[in-house]
């Protein structure tokens, strides 16, 4: 057999029951970790005072702290919202027993999407309005999408994952995934047709779908 010809035997074989690669596996955990680590921090440091000539004096300080109280609630709202799609990603990966290159591929794509969260949380923070909440609530959409389609190409037809693994727990991953997406899908909604306000309050729903999801 040429060369060639076991290259491709080997790359049909990696991220199938025949030969796990456990140790490529845990790259690709260790290197997602690293970048959801990188997003959350990026939050915080986009976080500055508005600019200021010369020394503040105590009020000046407290009104200028007091003037950033959206990129707070930026900062809040996707740290939230990375945290929760990180322990998605944790918990899946606990099912997940190989890889191939498409999964590969689509982890990266997913990466892509949770790396610009915070320029999208940025935008939301200065700006607040309707335009703002709709290009967030879009970019989390994509969030969600690259989500769902990372565990669908893994759980289907038992993939990537345990045979054995319950029905019940691939239901449950994939109305995980679907809840996410819907939730933000239909504060887009709210914010275009109602109001932009109401859109960001929206968001809440995500808690009592993962309530009842549960």
């Amino acid at each position: 057999m040429s060369e060639a010809s076991e290259t491709q035997s080997d790359e049909r074989q990696v991220g199938t029951s025949r030969r796990p690669d456990y140790p490529g596996l845990e790259r690709l955990v260790f290197f997602s970790d690293a970048v959801f680590a990188i997003a959350i921090t990026l939050l915080a440091l986009d976080i500055r005072l508005p600019p200021h000539e010369g020394a503040m004096t105590n009020a000046q300080l407290r009104e200028s702290l007091i003037a950033i109280w959206p990129s707070y609630m930026g900062y809040v709202i996707s740290f939230l919202v990375i945290g929760f799609v990180w322990m998605a990603h944790h918990r899946r990966f606990r099912y997940i027993i190989d890889y191939d290159r498409n999964l590969l591929l689509l982890n990266l794509v997913y990466l892509m999407t949770i790396a610009f969260v915070p320029f999208s949380t940025s935008v939301i923070s200065e700006y607040g309005n309707q335009t703002a909440t709709i290009f967030y609530a879009l970019s989390i959409v994509i969030v969600g999408i690259a989500s769902f389609l990372l565990w669908w190409y893994a759980s289907h037809g038992s993939r990537l994952v345990e045979p054995d693994l319950p029905a019940s727990v691939r239901r449950k991953e994939n109305l995980y995934s679907v809840a996410f997406i819907g939730v933000f899908a239909l504060s887009i909604a709210i914010a275009y047709f109602i109001d932009d306000d109401l859109a960001k309050y929206s968001w809440l729903l995500l808690i009592l779908t993962a309530r009842i999801i549960r």
